[in-house]
């Protein structure tokens, strides 16, 4: 398995130049993949102009506690909209991403392993995706990151069709 960093540099390099030409900063969130995802964007070109950080928030007192996660259930779609907004309000970031999820083995608060939702905001506006992923929780973190940054990458695209 590749480097997600090397792997996703092609979709890395696409947001760098998104945000960049629409003058945006972006912060991650972070519970299944524990920071694989900021690996990949600080990899990115000029990330030091526009990646705020990340938090690997893979603890559920640091998801509530330090993002204001309120969410009854940490592995949920409301969940991982609301690690969306808590790290851009908290590291000021105009854009985010966030993913929590099941790596595995076995399942969490009644999800089967792979699960993962995602949510990608832009200045407010969220997008959503939930994936099952097949393979084991190395395999499940490296296709999250892949679809995480597929999601920040439509949600900038979104947005700015809309500008």
């Amino acid at each position: 398995m590749q480097d997600p960093a090397e792997e996703y540099a092609e979709d890395a390099a696409e947001i760098a130049e998104r945000v960049t030409q629409l003058g945006l900063t972006v912060a991650t969130a972070e519970s299944l993949t524990a920071g694989a995802i900021s690996v990949a964007l600080g990899a990115a070109p000029e990330a030091s102009d526009w990646y705020r950080g990340g938090v690997a928030a893979y603890s559920e007192e640091v998801k509530r506690e330090v993002l204001g996660v309120t969410a009854e259930q940490v592995t949920s779609a409301e969940c991982a909209r609301e690690l969306a907004l808590g790290v851009a309000r908290l590291l000021g970031a105009d854009a985010s991403v966030a993913v929590t999820g099941v790596g595995g083995p076995g399942p969490t608060e009644g999800e089967p392993e792979g699960t993962v939702f995602a949510a990608a905001q832009v200045h407010g506006e969220v997008f959503e995706a939930h994936h099952v992923f097949v393979g084991d929780p190395a395999e499940v973190v490296h296709e999250t990151v892949g679809a995480a940054l597929a999601l920040l990458r439509h949600a900038l695209e979104a947005t700015a069709s809309v500008d």
